[in-house]
């Protein structure tokens, strides 16, 4: 049984390594297609027409039949760039007669959208107000320097008012250089609303205030009366024209010094508006109110 199945066995060779057939042409990529480069013609002289019309722009010959120029393409007519050389007067004023360079051919000008235009016109009219804002405020900024710079000297009303006083203690005294005479409010309490007023028959410039508060200068004085803590400055000017300042006073004694600059005014009226240390048994009371103008020595 053996030898039977061993001879329908069919005999098989060996695996054998077979070489690598050998190729005549190796692979590449695929070629890129190029674009067709366009044929164009350099500009210059047109041939056979040396001597004809030369172009008012570039003075390149052409023949007597083109109306634009064979080399930049400008119009061949001379009342253009006439017109172009003699604008009217207005249009050669450096607001309006900016002259835009003209493109060449095949140069595409910058688009200029509608949001482009109203931001140049936006700016153009800020910069003409402030150059307007400018031109008015010149003279009150010269005055401004020169009040800053003046010197100072003292400055005496010619009338003096008030809405009531104490029994003895006039409005006069608050004007009279002497700090140890002062003006009462008449009222007890805080004397809300009641007003001294000095007034001047020349209109007069004004640049600084000294007011005193109390009964006097003198630190142990300061309880016998109320202080004035914010006056009302209502201010007459000599074209009749009336505007308010606010000064506010400190509880202490002693002169103290605000900066009042106003002009050419013709009455100055302080009103009580609050106060330190008010009871029922004391009043507002105010020892002096000194005003300063420019020294005559300055010009001024």
């Amino acid at each position: 049984m053996t030898e039977r199945v061993r001879s329908l066995l069919v005999p098989v060779e060996d695996p054998q390594h077979r070489p690598a057939p050998v190729r005549s042409v190796a692979p590449v990529l695929p070629g890129r297609p190029l674009a067709e480069r366009p044929q164009v013609r350099a500009p210059g002289y047109e041939q056979g027409h040396e001597h004809g019309l030369p172009c008012p722009w570039c003075a390149t010959p052409n023949r007597p039949d083109r109306r634009f120029c064979t080399r930049c393409a400008m119009p061949m007519e001379r009342d253009g760039m006439q017109q172009a050389q003699h604008r009217p007067w207005w249009r050669r004023l450096p607001l309006f007669g900016r002259r835009r360079e003209i493109p060449w051919a095949g140069d595409r000008p910058p688009l200029r959208r509608a949001f482009d235009r109203l931001l140049s016109w936006g700016v153009g009219a800020l910069a003409l107000g402030l150059l307007i804002w400018a031109v008015v405020s010149i003279p009150a900024g010269v005055q401004a320097t020169r009040d800053h710079f003046a010197k100072r000297a003292p400055v005496a009303p010619d009338d003096i008012r008030a809405s009531r006083s104490y029994q003895g203690h006039h409005p006069d005294l608050a004007f009279d250089k002497v700090n140890n005479t002062w003006w009462g409010s008449g009222i007890r309490g805080t004397g809300e609303g009641q007003w001294i007023e000095a007034r001047f028959d020349q209109p007069t410039r004004l640049l600084d205030l000294i007011i005193t508060p109390g009964v006097s200068t003198k630190a142990d004085e300061l309880t016998k009366s109320a202080l004035p803590h914010r006056l009302k400055a209502t201010i007459t000017t000599k074209e009749g024209k009336t505007r308010t300042r606010h000064l506010t006073l400190d509880q202490g004694a002693g002169g103290q010094r605000r900066a009042f600059r106003v002009g050419e005014v013709t009455k100055v009226r302080f009103t009580i508006e609050s106060a330190y240390a008010t009871s029922e048994k004391k009043q507002v009371a105010l020892a002096e109110i000194e005003m300063f103008g420019p020294s005559n020595s300055d010009g001024g």
